[in-house]
């Protein structure tokens, strides 16, 4: 097992992941998750393990609905900023720590259900595996694993969006997107993100299944909603806003549209013994 990549640590500590959801179409992002979370958790007052869960985002959301909620993150920043925002919350987090997706200190079937909504695209095919096998052990018989995943052609659409393509070094970045689904940024610009690994949509189904996950399926968070131009105006207005949410639900599972969504989400369920 490799360590923890030491430019992707760099990255989070200089990014402000906590507020990123509420900046731009990102706000698309964090509305459609919450959504297909709220479709697939038990109810609570469940037990989540938020395993790469930053600032706490989803974490403390979903605390605030009753459920027991533990965050692990391997950025000492991301997990200060969580138990600070636990300390002032109304309903705080059952704990909050550093840990590894690909080796969790927590026991088997500890967990009703467990988010990865970060790990998987930060680590290459070996360790998504390990970290998918030591989801199927903290989980519960029968818990749920909610998953994410970067489109392949994430890259390809954002770069569509905000004219980036006027930049070679970024057209750079998508080429090897497309070619490898490894995306490197060796530019310096925080923007075009740092080291990770893309998915196809297929890829991402089938890696939950050889973990020996069941009932799987991907959806498409924002699915081409991202791409609505003058967005930030449009989503501040509620009827357009509602518009938006149906439209991209309404295509959410529909294969020839799943790559076309920068975000995807594998659920599955951890076979009962």
């Amino acid at each position: 097992m490799s360590a923890f990549d030491p430019d992707i640590r760099a990255f989070y500590e200089a990014y402000d992941e906590a507020a990123r959801l509420g900046q731009g179409y990102f706000a698309l992002e964090g509305a459609r998750t919450r959504e297909l979370l709220s479709r697939h958790l038990p109810p609570p007052p469940a037990r989540v393990l938020d395993v790469g869960g930053a600032a706490g985002a989803y974490a403390l959301w979903l605390a605030e609905q009753g459920y027991a909620v533990r965050l692990v993150d391997p950025v000492p920043r991301h997990v200060e900023q969580a138990r600070a925002a636990s300390a002032a919350a109304r309903h705080p987090l059952a704990g909050a720590a550093l840990g590894d997706a690909r080796a969790l200190e927590h026991e088997d079937g500890s967990a009703d259900a467990l988010l990865l909504l970060g790990p998987l695209y930060h680590l290459d095919a070996a360790d998504r595996g390990r970290a998918l096998r030591e989801a199927a052990r903290v989980l519960a018989p029968g818990g749920v694993l909610c998953a994410a995943g970067i489109s392949r052609f994430a890259s390809l659409l954002d770069g569509l969006r905000a004219h980036v393509f006027d930049d070679p070094a970024f057209l750079d970045i998508v080429r090897e997107d497309l070619a490898s689904g490894r995306h490197l940024n060796n530019t310096g610009r925080i923007e075009y993100f740092t080291t990770a690994f893309f998915h196809r949509p297929e890829e991402l189904e089938a890696e939950l299944r050889a973990a020996g996950f069941a009932e799987v399926a991907v959806y498409a968070v924002e699915g081409p909603g991202m791409l609505l131009p003058d967005f930030e105006r449009r989503w501040a207005d509620e009827a357009a806003r509602a518009v938006l949410m149906e439209v991209v639900r309404t295509v959410e599972r529909e294969p020839s549209m799943l790559g076309a969504s920068p975000h995807l989400l594998g659920v599955g369920r951890r076979l009962r013994s």
